[in-house]
């Protein structure tokens, strides 16, 4: 079996592969095998998530480019092209979430997140997907949320974005599964990152934050999941294991969304 599982000779590039999920991921798929490459917005990103690579023992190549902007998408996928031989796996993880209230958020944030969460991926599927055919083969890995299935107060932009990710991901199968693409998701629970971080802290009292209460209720795992929770479900759809499987969302999430909690 573990000729299905292997990414060797296989370029894997993550978007805002810098920490928690994206690395996590990253440093599975270079477990894997495969050749890692990684893009951040800003030089100063792009050296520091090299040396945490090389800390890892992870040989990765960054690369200075906004998902959102698609001249800057389609000149580093050429780059990576020329310098490693195109991209057979693409994971869209770059995200960003802003918790406001729908009717206080302003339409330019509720874009900027849709932009980032949404277009960035579709602008770049789009770029990797011609270079997918002709080679016959490629895999595109989207990150979705437990939001493309619940709703929740002040993630309206967050919910609308990942909600359409889902369904931007059925369409590329849809449309490209006949040139042997495969395109799936995977949707995260609650993963304990630094960003999550402040929702776990013990309060002054010494009680557990009340939002770390109702998670655990709510996960029959009556747990956060990890970043390297995720590993082993995006190598699966990475590698030729998920060969016949396309326009799936794969839930990491302890049970949650099967789950509808506790008596109170």
């Amino acid at each position: 079996m573990k000729h299905l599982f292997t990414l060797e000779n296989k370029v894997a590039l993550v978007t805002g592969a810098s920490h928690g999920i994206g690395l996590a991921i990253a440093e599975a798929l270079a477990e894997a095998g495969a050749t890692i490459a990684f893009n951040l917005r800003t030089q100063e990103k792009v050296d520091r998530t090299l040396k945490t690579y090389q800390d890892r023992g992870i040989v990765a190549h960054g690369y200075v480019c906004d998902v959102t902007h698609e001249n800057e998408v389609q000149h580093m996928v050429a780059q990576i092209a020329d310098e490693l031989g195109g991209v057979d796996i693409l994971v869209n993880n770059a995200g960003i979430i802003k918790r406001i209230p729908m009717t206080e958020m302003s339409v330019e944030d509720f874009r900027q997140v849709v932009d980032i969460d949404l277009t960035g991926q579709f602008i770049m599927s789009k770029a990797v997907i011609p270079a997918m055919i002709q080679k016959g083969h490629g895999k595109i890995i989207n990150i979705c949320s437990m939001m493309s299935e619940l709703g929740r107060e002040t993630v309206s932009a967050y919910a609308a974005a990942k909600g359409g990710l889902k369904m931007l991901t059925r369409n590329i199968c849809a449309e490209y599964g006949k040139y042997n693409i495969q395109c799936n998701a995977i949707g995260p629970g609650y993963i304990a990152t630094s960003q999550t971080a402040p929702l776990r802290e013990l309060q002054p009292d010494g009680t557990p934050h009340p939002f770390d209460t109702f998670i655990r209720s709510k996960t029959p795992a009556e747990r956060w999941g990890v970043p390297e929770d995720l590993a082993g479900p995006a190598v699966f759809l990475a590698s030729d294991a998920s060969n016949f499987v396309n326009g799936h969302i794969l839930y990491v999430d302890g049970g949650i969304l099967a789950y509808i909690g506790k008596q109170p």
